[in-house]
């Protein structure tokens, strides 16, 4: 029996799925011991039982078309929360993280295809357990998994590149933070002291509560409404040859250039903390919609040589994140919790990265700098460099592209 579960109660079941999230976490101490996010924990709780529901022959099929404009509305409060202070006080470090995740792309490929060599897999099988599904998702994995079924003859290779991009967004989202907190307590590590003033969204405590004004929320949704007209718009009109960017890139330069140019000589004062919530809101329930309409199934059928590369990717990606990203960032709280950030746009996508950072600061304090330079990172440049680094591997004489 399959039952189609409307918009509405779509929301009303993402949201349940949060409160479920963080009772779970409040009951079960190692869960907020390692700063799991809670739509990771309530959205893989939902996951875990309608994939035991469906083998009892009842599917439920969700309506998840608010995905997008959520995100949407996300990558907007970014923008909005965007300084340029802070955009000047990071710009050294984005190019350090933008080569560091260059580095771990070639690497991600590098191992795959050399595990794949030695568990006698195809080569191709090798790349779609690396950065082709796990730093570049469902969509990435799907079109370069048709690509090489139809140019290579490759069995299943849309199947398990689902199979890989599931694993790669579960695993994403339970290794970041622990990854951050042993860097934290490690060394001993705290925010800087000015960061409270430079809050973005993603750093509200759960169990703070934030003054709002009818004012300044209607002001608020002015601003994020503008963000995504201006920004769809954009996507759909400006074309920049051989570069396609999402619209939430354009949704996020476009908060950018309305908090800097209203701010400036003081015209107007964007609300911080009512960007804060509403962006926080938006992310979690996105992440909640996305995480309880995971097909966990598809990773039943993830034969064991796949199943070892992906867990051997993931240690790769943390080992990275540990040794190298939180040292030549400073080794200091904000380089940990960009560690965290890696892992979850490294092993499965941004909101992963960004529910990570969110839970992370939640319980040690703010840090803006991990919220600006990872979006920037994890939403536009790293999308644009994997699919370089892709078709690099596949000029290799081997894959006969």
């Amino acid at each position: 029996m399959q039952v189609e579960v409307s918009l509405a109660l779509t929301a009303v079941a993402a949201i349940l799925v949060l409160l479920a999230g963080r009772a779970l976490i409040a009951r079960v101490p190692v869960l907020q011991r390692y700063s799991i996010p809670e739509p990771v924990v309530g959205g893989l709780a939902a996951a875990l039982l309608l994939t035991l529901a469906r083998f009892g022959d009842f599917q439920v099929q969700f309506d998840t078309r608010a995905q997008a404009p959520l995100l949407l509305v996300f990558f907007s409060t970014i923008g909005l929360s965007a300084e340029l202070r802070t955009l000047a006080r990071g710009g050294r470090k984005l190019v350090i993280l933008f080569a560091v995740v260059i580095l771990a792309l070639l690497l991600q490929n590098a191992l795959g295809i050399a595990i794949a060599k030695v568990l006698d897999l195809h080569p191709l099988m090798g790349l779609l357990g690396g950065s082709a599904t796990l730093t570049g998702g469902h969509g990435t994995g799907a079109a370069y998994g048709k690509l090489f079924g139809e140019v290579n003859n490759l069995q299943g290779a849309v199947e398990v590149a689902m199979a890989c991009a599931t694993f790669g967004l579960v695993l994403g989202g339970i290794l970041g933070g622990p990854t951050a907190q042993w860097l934290i307590r490690r060394h001993g590590l705290e925010p800087r002291a000015d960061a409270a003033a430079d809050q973005g969204p993603g750093s509200l405590r759960t169990d703070e509560r934030r003054p709002l004004s009818p004012e300044s929320l209607m002001e608020t949704v002015l601003l994020l409404m503008l963000c995504l007209g201006v920004g769809t718009l954009l996507a759909e009109t400006v074309q920049i040859p051989g570069l396609k960017l999402p619209t939430f890139v354009w949704c996020l330069l476009t908060g950018i250039v309305l908090r800097n140019t209203l701010g400036w000589r003081g015209f107007y004062q964007v609300d911080g903390p009512t960007v804060e919530l509403l962006g926080t809101v938006c992310l979690s329930l996105f992440l909640a919609m996305a995480l309880m309409s995971l097909r966990l199934w598809e990773l039943v059928s993830l034969a064991l040589p796949i199943l070892v590369l992906l867990s051997l990717q993931a240690l790769l990606v943390v080992v990275l994140a540990v040794t190298l990203t939180f040292r030549v960032l400073g080794a200091d709280y904000d380089a940990a919790v960009i560690a965290a950030g890696q892992c979850g746009f490294q092993l499965g996508a941004t909101p992963t990265a960004i529910a990570n950072m969110q839970a992370i600061t939640n319980r040690y304090g703010p840090s803006p700098l991990a919220f600006l330079l990872v979006p920037i990172i994890g939403a536009f440049l790293i999308d644009i460099t994997n699919a370089l680094v892709i078709q690099g591997f596949l000029a290799l004489p081997w894959f006969g592209f």
